[in-house]
């Protein structure tokens, strides 16, 4: 089995890559998406989305690092895409799943869906552009207000020659709401030949062993999942206890003190609250902490403040 850790736009990020992975136990992680669209960009930002190229494109712990792109133009995501394993990205994922209204209003992400020949062309010219043994793969999503042309999507992306397919088990209508439709991959998984992979509601080792069964997928992505319980990949692999909250305080500490280009003034103070809620569905501890950071905005008051939990 091989278990990813999934790219959430405006969460997982560097640092908190390199904290998840720390455990090694994860085979692969994809990168919060490149926004492309009439440009080629430079290693400057490839670098400030995935500063993980730099140390040979893994985290610390020698987990993978995969950049994804997102983008409907064939030719400028296969640029990008070459200057990225350029650069020492492990592949390229494509990302047509994001569900965000802005993405899918210019034309990006799950509203591609809609056009099955539009994912055929877009993943042809990137395997085209870039060298074996590098890895093309792809996220998607079952559909875009419905999974009518889930196996037609799925199909160009194997026909174009993908590496690997990792499917969320929902629309883009759907949003996360559950449940995740897992039987429906597996109806997938019987008319293609590529490597699936099955993506969504994967909170706790039994969903796992259900997922796996139902879709017929041996390899899963997390994302949330592994947010909310930030050693969910342990407890899946080896059936390890959940991490006390005291491990999840002093990670919260860690990733409020990695080193990082702040773009923003209260990023991190937001960053971090961002992480308690989610914190929230698998420790009662979260509910009051959360609440008692919840009006701070400087950083050091609420360093302050998660420490007393240790």
């Amino acid at each position: 089995m091989k278990i990813i850790l999934a790219p959430m736009e405006g969460v997982v990020d560097y640092a908190m890559r390199d904290l998840l992975t720390a455990s090694g136990h994860y085979d692969l992680c994809i990168t919060e998406f490149v926004r492309v669209v009439d440009q080629v960009y430079r290693a400057p930002y490839f670098h400030k989305i995935c500063p993980e190229l730099r140390q040979n494109g893994t985290t610390r712990s020698g987990t993978p690092v995969r950049v994804q792109l997102l983008g409907q133009h064939p030719d400028w995501m296969a640029e990008n895409a070459v200057v990225a394993v350029g650069l020492g990205s492990p592949g390229i994922d494509i990302n047509f799943g994001c569900p965000a209204k802005t993405v899918n209003r210019n034309k990006g992400g799950a509203v591609l869906l809609q056009e099955p020949e539009t994912l055929y062309k877009i993943v042809k010219r990137v395997r085209e552009a870039v060298p074996e043994p590098h890895a093309v793969s792809v996220k998607m999503r079952l559909g875009y207000e419905t999974t009518d042309l889930a196996l037609d999507c799925a199909r160009a992306i194997e026909d174009a020659g993908a590496s690997m397919l990792t499917i969320h088990a929902r629309t883009k209508a759907e949003g996360y709401r559950p449940p995740a439709h897992w039987h429906l991959i597996h109806d997938i998984r019987q008319q293609v030949t590529i490597p699936l992979v099955a993506n969504g509601d994967i909170w706790s080792r039994q969903d796992a062993e259900k997922c796996r069964r139902v879709s017929g997928c041996d390899d899963i992505m997390i994302g949330r999942g592994a947010l909310c319980l930030p050693n969910l990949v342990t407890v899946i692999r080896e059936d390890a206890a959940p991490m006390p909250w005291a491990g999840v305080c002093d990670l919260l500490i860690q990733y409020a003190a990695f080193a990082r280009d702040i773009p923003a003034r209260g990023y991190l103070p937001s960053r971090l609250k961002q992480w308690v809620r989610y914190l929230k569905r698998q420790y009662g501890q979260a509910d009051i902490l959360f609440e008692n950071i919840k009006r701070h905005r400087q950083l050091d008051d609420i360093i302050t403040i998660i420490a007393r939990e240790i």
